[in-house]
């Protein structure tokens, strides 16, 4: 390799990675941007005064809006997979990992309380909207939601949840109380949503496990009265 290949190489690495540091920036203003105004609020416009570049300069590393907040959307369920999904896989199988997922989820959503999470904003947006990008947070949402129900699989193959358990039907209570929780929390302000998202997921579980594992969770207080229930409604 000659010295002047050898030297255009270099810069044309170089070049290179000033050029993914350039999108990554970009990408972390568009994020902050779609958290508070939603997806439909990116504009390549908004974007090049936010980061002070020009609009072509924006243009030049996504090439249309539409890949601008697909991008958008596969950063943010990146960040999402290192906050909530990652760590949670360091709990052991069964119920452990999945309450870790669910608290993970849930300090999250605490998060997002002066922003917004994109998965729901954009859903409220794209609902009725068909396109790559509805197909791409739908693509993530599912991603997700496989994740989950692959925890809950394992909790009965550990012999902690019933054998009999509808998966599909535990996911969709769960990601309702996250529902709820976002709409209580952000909407309403209500300072007890994180608590009472705890305790309908706790709740949840108690349902669907087997005797042995129906303990409450660490720290809770158990309740006579759901114990109750059962026996009053046969009464009637």
């Amino acid at each position: 390799m000659t010295t002047d290949t050898a030297s255009r190489r270099h810069t044309g690495n170089r070049t290179l990675h000033k050029g993914q540091q350039t999108r990554a920036t970009i990408l972390e203003a568009a994020l902050g941007l779609a958290s508070h105004m939603g997806l439909e609020g990116l504009s390549i416009g908004a974007l090049a005064e936010v980061t002070g570049m020009s609009k072509s300069g924006v243009f030049a590393h996504f090439g249309s809006r539409e890949e601008l907040q697909i991008s958008v959307i596969r950063e943010y369920h990146t960040k999402f997979e290192e906050e909530v999904f990652f760590p949670a896989l360091r709990e052991p199988r069964g119920l452990p990992r999945l309450r870790a997922l669910f608290e993970n989820w849930v300090r999250r959503v605490s998060k997002e309380l002066d922003s917004g999470c994109i998965y729901i904003s954009g859903a409220v947006e794209f609902d009725d909207r068909p396109g790559p990008v509805r197909d791409a947070l739908a693509a993530m949402v599912l991603a997700w939601h496989n994740a989950l129900a692959r925890a809950i699989r394992l909790a009965v193959d550990e012999g902690q949840l019933r054998a009999d358990v509808d998966v599909s039907q535990i996911l969709f209570e769960v990601h309702g109380l996250i529902l709820a929780l976002h709409h209580d929390a952000r909407f309403l302000r209500l300072p007890n949503a994180v608590e009472r998202a705890r305790r309908g997921f706790d709740r949840i579980l108690a349902d669907y496990a087997l005797p042995s594992t129906s303990a409450p969770r660490a720290g809770a207080q158990a309740s006579p009265a759901p114990a109750a229930a059962p026996a009053a409604r046969k009464r009637r």
